[in-house]
């Protein structure tokens, strides 16, 4: 794929990992849109990744639990560049407890966000991205394969985003979508609250998701890595 004039989607945008994302995307040449359901914290981001000059980044108001407003978050890219080459299905939180004190709202948070979110915005993106032979890209995350303690949520959610993405891989590629879901370890990024800092150095960096992206998209079309693992190098003893 020649990246240059392409036009990614990008949920859960604003911030962390989708944020580093846009930003990498931006420096091949393409144009961008970013969601969140912060309207304040989208409209600052836009402005930070058009702060060279050129607008390149458009930010939509979308809430992945919601199929209709992601109908509606595809359907103003489609409107605004014509098309949609490339879906990054970014939009996730952490919620985490022993099952006994785990709660029926931070469990359907859990579910509601992290897997039904992206089945969402992977049906509102099919139509575009099958004209355009595009590309589906999850973030899913280690949890999907490795369970611990007060992950129930959690795990179950990333578990079943992994499952989700192998298969929606077979479904799509032959008629030309490419799916892969990328699982990160340890990042460096506002998940579940917390604040980067120093003492995060060790972590992956999102521009290191970003990177990872930029490679997917570049990669001869006829090979599809499907599931990426991927760790921090060197994390510290414990």
């Amino acid at each position: 794929m020649v990246l240059n004039d392409k036009i990614a989607y990008i949920t859960g945008g604003s911030k962390g990992i989708g944020f580093g994302i846009a930003e990498s995307l931006i420096k091949q040449g393409m144009k961008v849109a970013i969601t969140g359901r912060n309207g304040e914290a989208v409209t600052k981001a836009v402005s930070q990744l058009n702060a060279q000059g050129q607008s390149v980044a458009i930010g939509i108001v979308s809430d992945v639990r919601n199929a209709e407003d992601e109908k509606k978050a595809v359907e103003e890219v489609a409107d605004k560049w014509g098309k949609l080459d490339v879906l990054i299905a970014n939009a996730g939180l952490g919620r985490f407890g022993s099952i006994e004190d785990l709660t029926l709202k931070q469990w359907n948070e859990a579910i509601d966000t992290n897997l039904t979110g992206v089945f969402n915005s992977v049906k509102a993106a099919i139509p575009a991205l099958k004209e355009s032979k595009g590309y589906i890209i999850t973030i899913g995350s280690l949890a999907g394969i490795n369970f611990f303690a007060g992950g129930a949520a959690y795990n179950a959610s990333k578990f079943g985003l992994v499952g989700f993405s192998q298969a929606i891989m077979l479904d799509l590629r032959q008629v030309g979508i490419k799916v892969t879901t990328i699982m990160p370890g340890s990042v460096t990024s506002n998940f579940n609250e917390h604040v980067p800092n120093d003492e995060d150095s060790w972590k992956i960096q999102p521009e290191d998701i970003g990177q990872m992206v930029v490679d997917l998209l570049k990669m001869n079309p006829r090979t599809l890595p499907s599931k990426i693992e991927v760790r921090p190098s060197k994390p510290p003893v414990k």
